[in-house]
């Protein structure tokens, strides 16, 4: 199992300040980092009510500084709203902060007020992704090449031969099949599509993908006391629930694994949404797959950061041993 942070940074009224969770962030990646944790995931939006992070590039900037072995993992960052060329030279000079833990998922955005906002046409976001992304692929060779008439080059060269890993984000069929035509790797908005995006490469004759990391959770809390705490970690987690859930139908197609709620009997009933004891997580963790991704978003809705810690020292304290006893844990060390 692989164990890994998540943030958006979105909070809303009544969840933290927004300074004390960037530097929260930081702090709770060194941790990680420490730990053998695999990666920290950022996410990207633009304009949102809740001020959720618009530059992740930055944001990833401010955990390299503090880490030594962890990757970053842009997911997604939303091409579409960058300038090409500003986008290699900025991931490219990541690639060198961190010397070679940056990685990315390419998502081409479905939010029409994010286009309006950057002057973008919405109706032509796959053409402005594939430029984006063609542009990476030339940009990060290190050689001139033509761009829009012009002869350009980005420097510095990037650690990772050929730039920093791509993976293309999507939650639908065709984000699965475009994955699998352009080579590229594929990180799913929705477990399912996975199945059908390596049936696609196979057949065009592409070398296995790497082996899929399925998330096992969009939200896990351990305390030893669940019934205290679900009431505390409830309004953020309905919070960030309905707020994905509300933006879902902006896509017009696809999944997502966050459904709206009112009640904390209603989060309860999410699969995806754990509140454990440390004994109920190692007996839950027992159950699922090899492959599993233990994606702690750490604060999600904006979480007080004092719970949000209670939480993951709880797990390192409690749970984490028994998974090294185990041998279920795949640690960056």
């Amino acid at each position: 199992m692989q164990l890994n942070l998540r943030y958006d940074m979105n909070s809303p009224s009544f969840g933290a300040p927004h300074p004390e969770l960037y530097r929260t962030a930081i702090e709770q990646a060194a941790w990680a980092d420490k730990l053998g944790f695999t990666q920290v995931f950022l996410a990207e939006h633009h304009g949102a009510e809740d001020g959720y992070c618009p530059s992740s590039m930055v944001q990833a900037a401010s955990i390299f500084a503090v880490t030594q072995k962890i990757y970053v993992h842009l997911s997604a960052l939303v091409v579409t709203m960058h300038d090409p060329l500003r986008l290699a030279e900025d991931l490219a000079v990541l690639d060198n902060i961190s010397n070679g833990r940056i990685w990315l998922t390419a998502g081409m955005g479905y939010r029409p007020h994010e286009f309006e906002m950057f002057g973008k046409d919405i109706t032509k976001r796959l053409g402005l992704m594939n430029k984006a992304l063609d542009t990476l692929k030339q940009a990060w060779s290190g050689q001139p090449f033509e761009y829009d008439g012009r002869t350009v080059r980005v420097t510095p060269p990037g650690v990772q031969p050929g730039g920093p890993k791509i993976y293309m984000g999507g939650s639908t069929d065709k984000s699965a099949i475009r994955a699998a035509k352009g080579g590229y790797q594929y990180f799913p908005g929705h477990p399912a599509l996975w199945d059908l995006y390596a049936e696609e490469r196979a057949k065009l004759g592409f070398p296995p993908p790497e082996p899929q990391v399925k998330s096992i959770a969009s939200f896990l809390y351990i305390t030893d006391d669940p019934e205290r705490d679900w009431p505390r970690v409830a309004p953020h987690v309905a919070y960030a629930t309905n707020t994905y859930a509300e933006w879902a139908k902006e896509r017009g197609g696809g999944d997502t694994l966050y459904k709206a709620a009112e009640t904390v009997e209603a989060l309860k009933a999410m699969p995806n949404i754990k509140v454990l004891t440390p004994d109920q997580c190692f007996e839950w963790l027992k159950t699922q797959p090899a492959n599993a991704g233990i994606n702690f978003h750490a604060l999600l809705g904006g979480l007080d950061p004092e719970l949000s810690w209670a939480s993951l020292l709880r797990f390192e304290n409690e749970v984490l041993p028994r998974l090294i006893d185990a041998k279920m844990v795949d640690l960056n060390l």
